[in-house]
């Protein structure tokens, strides 16, 4: 991977200078492994209330106040008029949505003010960085009621440098979150699953040096030197700064050396181990090497696998071994208490239900999902789908909307670009065809393939020009991914019985993933198999799609829709759907639907391939 310095997109960083008397913080890019370094929580209980009307950050004739929320202010005197009070205010957890911690929030969107004290205390030499894992959707963040930032997109880490606004003992952060729809963002006011609002991931006060390291990528390499693998290590520090001496060791491998940045404060440079001791990282083998890396006092320690993924022809590779898929779409989304997943306890579950299926592979959708699911992901051996909500209807001609799909590629590459598990980075989900879709989307796939060579590009796409029972995909996008992708539906949005007549061309010599297919049941619900919304109409449909999809030429894997039952307001139907979509194989309360089982036979003949 050639090391770039984050994009910090216009549409994703507002500069205010309202009651603040300075301006606003930049954002600065979010930390590598931000876990490993030194840091203070500040999860735990925030206090928080509704402002539907915005009262806290406008005034009644819609301009910015200079007296909002942000302040924190006290009464100093009998006779002040201050109506709010965050200090008695009632309090949630974070990190949590706001939806399933009030009743009175479950189908809220709109601002919601949180607000948390925390003690600092200075430390000579060091930087402090605030860091918040995702804040869905748009959050203004403010510390000590100076305006620091305000950030666009609800499942990306941004962080901010607040050295200068902190000071010693007694401290508040201060957000000002907004989780309304609006056609312009990313995803757009149309999808399908729970708009948790809320700080719903981390939030960290970090301790860093006043040069530190900022990102770095350890990735093994595709050439061999004699008897010796290349590993190819890049590292960026914050700011320029030349001849900084940086020690990376594998302690296993027993290899240690040292590189000095260059003049933009980068290394991008090579090292070497026997083949024959390199342990290479497969489902069935998830190895992970402990590495070190060293700059002056600071040392940073991750958990790094290796491995390779290719394609030749339709086939898929790992570590150059052909390989399928036996996948599963998974919505960030809890078992049995269906709120925002955000820790690795949340993951496990999920995990279990998957692997009990037999699955190798999970799709991430929509989003990017939370960094310990990933990680716990991958010490448990599941290669993963990534995916951006570019979903359905963007805007495709705005520049901002854009912008903002950038950012979020960006930062969901920077993140997780040393997660061996992560092969297939995903642009888009189910998007119409137009001359500017493609345009938006091929500029996407080429910012994708700048930052990160090693993996895999795809996006979930439509069938199109069907004609009685033959389907045919064409996507202009097909030029761009090295995977083609694609959802459908029989025997849901059309007849089961029309399965074993469909015939499939697909005229790419690419290896192709079945990125969706299901249909619906309510879990406890028995019937004829003609009958909808019974477990054994889902049972039908997965026997006749498995067996249409065995006929695929080149097929490489399969993702059905979708592991476990989850919230979705577009799923009103009472009695049954009760605003879940109910295409899980898992209810959302643990039950295995009959589906289950047909798919977990199928898999078991898969683990052949």
């Amino acid at each position: 991977m050639k090391m770039k310095r984050a994009i910090i997109a216009l549409s994703s960083v507002v500069l205010m200078t309202v009651n603040t008397g300075i301006q606003a913080q930049t954002e600065v890019p979010a930390l590598q492994n931000v876990y490993a370094r030194q840091s203070i929580s500040l999860d735990g209980d925030w206090n928080y209330f509704v402002d539907q009307q915005e009262q806290g950050y406008y005034d009644y004739r819609m301009n910015p106040t200079p007296w909002g929320y942000f302040l924190n202010a006290k009464m100093q005197q009998p006779s002040d008029l201050i109506e709010y009070d965050f200090d008695t205010s009632p309090t949630m957890c974070v990190p949590g949505d706001w939806n399933t911690q009030s009743e009175q929030l479950f189908l809220y969107e709109g601002t919601v003010w949180m607000k948390r004290d925390f003690r600092y205390t200075p430390r000579e030499g060091q930087r402090a960085l605030l860091y918040f894992g995702a804040v869905n959707y748009e959050a203004i963040v403010f510390v000590n009621g100076k305006n620091i930032g305000r950030h666009v997109g609800g499942f990306t880490p941004f962080c901010y440098d607040v050295t200068d606004v902190l000071r010693e003992g007694n401290n508040f952060v201060i957000l000002k979150i907004d989780n309304k729809r609006h056609q312009d963002n990313v995803p757009t006011r149309n999808f399908d699953w729970w708009n948790y609002g809320g700080i719903t991931r981390d939030v960290l006060l970090v301790s860093v040096p006043e040069t530190y390291i900022e990102d770095y990528s350890l990735q093994i390499g595709k050439t061999m030197k004699g008897k010796k693998r290349t590993l190819n290590f890049t590292l960026a520090l914050n700011r320029k700064a030349a001849g900084r001496e940086v020690t990376l060791s594998i302690p296993e491998l027993k290899l240690k050396q040292k590189f000095v940045t260059d003049a933009e404060g980068n290394i991008n440079s090579q090292l070497y181990t026997p083949n024959s001791k390199l342990q290479l990282w497969s489902p069935e083998t998830p190895k992970l090497y402990k590495v070190e890396i060293a700059l002056g006092k600071e040392t940073i320690e991750d958990e790094i696998g290796f491995r390779t993924i290719e394609t030749r022809g339709r086939q898929l590779l790992l570590n150059g071994k052909p390989i399928f898929l036996r996948g599963v779409c998974v919505h960030e989304e809890t078992a049995y208490s269906n709120r925002r997943c955000n820790n690795a306890e949340d993951a496990d579950t999920l995990l279990k239900w998957a692997r009990d299926m037999g699955c190798n592979f999970i799709r991430l959708a929509h989003y990017p999902h939370n960094e310990h699911a990933i990680r716990e992901a991958e010490r448990q051996g599941f290669l993963l789908w990534s995916e951006i909500p570019v979903y359905w209807t963007i805007s495709w001609e705005n520049a901002e909307t854009y912008a903002n799909a950038e950012r979020q590629l960006t930062d969901m590459i920077r993140r997780d670009h040393n997660r061996a598990a992560v092969i297939i980075w995903s642009l888009a989900n189910e998007t119409p065809h137009s001359d500017a879709r493609d345009h938006f989307l091929s500029r996407l796939a080429k910012t994708a393939r700048g930052l990160d060579s090693t993996r895999l590009i795809s996006m979930a796409m439509e069938v199109t020009g069907a004609s009685n029972y033959v389907n045919r995909l064409h996507d202009n996008m097909n030029q761009y991914v090295d995977v083609v992708s694609f959802n459908q539906y029989v025997g849901w949005y059309r007849d089961v019985n029309d399965a074993p007549k469909m015939r499939w061309e697909i005229p790419y010599e690419k290896p192709v993933i079945i990125s969706e297919f299901g249909g619906g049941a309510k879990a406890g619900l028995h019937g004829d198999k003609g009958q909808r919304w019974t477990e054994e109409f889902q049972e039908n449909l997965y026997r006749e799609n498995l067996a249409m999809l065995d006929k695929i030429e080149g097929l490489a894997g399969t993702c059905p829709w979708v592991l476990k039952d989850f919230r979705s307001p577009r799923r009103p139907l009472p009695g049954i759907q009760d605003l879940f979509n109910r295409k899980g194989l898992v209810s959302d309360q643990g039950q295995h639907k009959k589906a289950f089982y047909v798919l977990r036979e199928w898999y078991e003949k898969k683990k052949q391939y």
